[in-house]
């Protein structure tokens, strides 16, 4: 352990004489830095995506499994209908609260989509009755029966079709948002890649002079491998930094209307966008050495 801890600090600290075979400015220094900050920059966002719809999906679903909706038709003798419902409703385990929503709830709810100007009272409008649920022994097929035997044409509607579509939603944009990470440790990678082969081909004449002191390719790969890892691990922080700073500049769940309500990181999720930069090294490391050498064996 403590051979590997000096080996690390050894790797970071870097050998001047072979540092010299890669250029610390230049084509290949920027174009390391900006796609490791870009890159990771797009995988704060891709991680919040995967982080917030499980969370969001987990939040809705909740709100549904708590809630319920009794429609009644529009029939004659509709308040003494709806008084029984309630009565009904009063009388059922699991119902916490019921309430009839009132001609101007109505009017809120289809104003969206009938406009303003809708005139409830000449029109066959249901009415709808909102119940909450305070526990899981509501029996939704046995309320249902009981209504179909005194309140025939009545409608349950238990929130349960909507909940399967919302979850096989977040399901679906949380393998999107993996992908999405995948496509980017997989571009990065191969933009670093191209990076270390320029800077290899640019660089020969002084690989040539190097060995021909007797410097072995392990020791000259090493200096690119360093230099690299370090430009990808300085461009992932900065981009990190900017694409945390951008998540939290996001419209709060007041301005967005509620869409955007908890989209980004909370509580252990904010330490997801700091393994970003250790993993770009990583990356950078692997991909690197394994250029360099590849390079290194053609070059001889």
């Amino acid at each position: 352990m403590l051979r590997q801890v000096r080996r690390f600090f050894a790797f970071l600290a870097g050998d001047p004489q072979a540092d010299r075979a890669v250029p610390p400015t230049g084509f290949t220094a920027s174009l390391t830095l900006f796609t490791a900050g870009a890159m990771a920059f797009l995988a704060v966002f891709a991680l919040a995506l995967a982080l917030a719809t499980g969370r969001m999906a987990e939040q809705w679903g909740d709100q549904l499994a708590r809630t319920a909706t009794l429609r009644l038709p529009a029939l004659e003798e509709v308040e003494a209908r709806t008084a029984t419902a309630l009565r009904i409703l009063d009388q059922t385990p699991g119902v916490a609260e019921a309430r009839a929503l009132t001609t101007e709830e109505n009017q809120a709810l289809l104003e969206p989509w009938l406009g303003p100007d809708l005139p409830l009272g000449s029109l066959p409008v249901p009415q709808l009755i909102e119940v909450t649920l305070d526990g899981e022994d509501f029996d939704a097929a046995g309320l249902r029966a009981r209504l179909e035997g005194e309140l025939p044409g009545a409608v349950l509607d238990d929130h349960t079709r909507w909940r399967a579509p919302l979850f096989e939603a977040a399901s679906r944009l949380r393998a999107l948002g993996l992908l999405s990470l995948l496509l980017i440790a997989a571009s990065t990678g191969a933009m670093i890649t191209l990076a270390a082969q320029a800077a290899l081909a640019a660089n020969a004449q002084v690989i040539r002079v190097l060995r021909l002191v007797g410097a072995r390719d392990i020791y000259i790969a090493r200096a690119f491998v360093r230099r690299f890892t370090l430009r990808a691990a300085w461009g992932a922080a900065g981009g990190t930094i900017a694409g945390v700073v951008a998540v939290l500049l996001l419209p709060s769940a007041d301005t967005a209307g509620g869409f955007l309500t908890g989209l980004g990181f909370q509580g252990a999720g904010w330490l997801a966008p700091v393994l970003i930069p250790p993993l770009a090294a990583i990356m950078a490391f692997a991909a690197t050495r394994a250029a360099a050498l590849r390079m290194l064996r053609t070059q001889s």
